[in-house]
């Protein structure tokens, strides 16, 4: 069955920075087009970052210029590098792939940025 399991999340002080990893099981992660996403309280969902199979990137606004998003698809991994962060990155972020037809969701790691 697919799994993602999400990693890396803490508490870090503005301008550090945090790597998250998503490990992919499960389905043929080198052909999948993976994402980052992430909830703060009181919330919606949000896209944070998108990388295909070919490695084309996408970012959401609030994070461009300070996130980067890179897969290692003989680990079946998908990194999320965030740098610059910022007290209102603080969020639950999920890993998120889409297969046929269905979305799959981590079970998401705490970000907390604060002094």
């Amino acid at each position: 069955q697919v799994q993602l399991v999400e990693s890396g999340g803490g508490l870090v002080q503005p301008g550090g920075s945090l790597r998250l990893s998503c490990a992919a099981s499960g389905f043929r992660f080198s052909s999948s087009t993976m994402a980052w996403y992430r909830q703060a309280p009181g919330k919606s969902r949000e896209l944070v970052a998108t990388i295909t199979s070919g490695g084309s990137t996408n970012y959401g606004n609030s994070v461009k210029g300070r996130f980067t998003i890179s897969r290692d698809n003989a680990k079946n991994t998908v990194y999320l590098q965030m740098n610059s962060l910022k007290p209102e990155d603080t969020a639950v972020y999920y890993c998120n792939v889409n297969l046929w037809g269905r979305s799959y969701w981590g079970q998401g790691t705490q970000v907390t940025v604060s002094s």
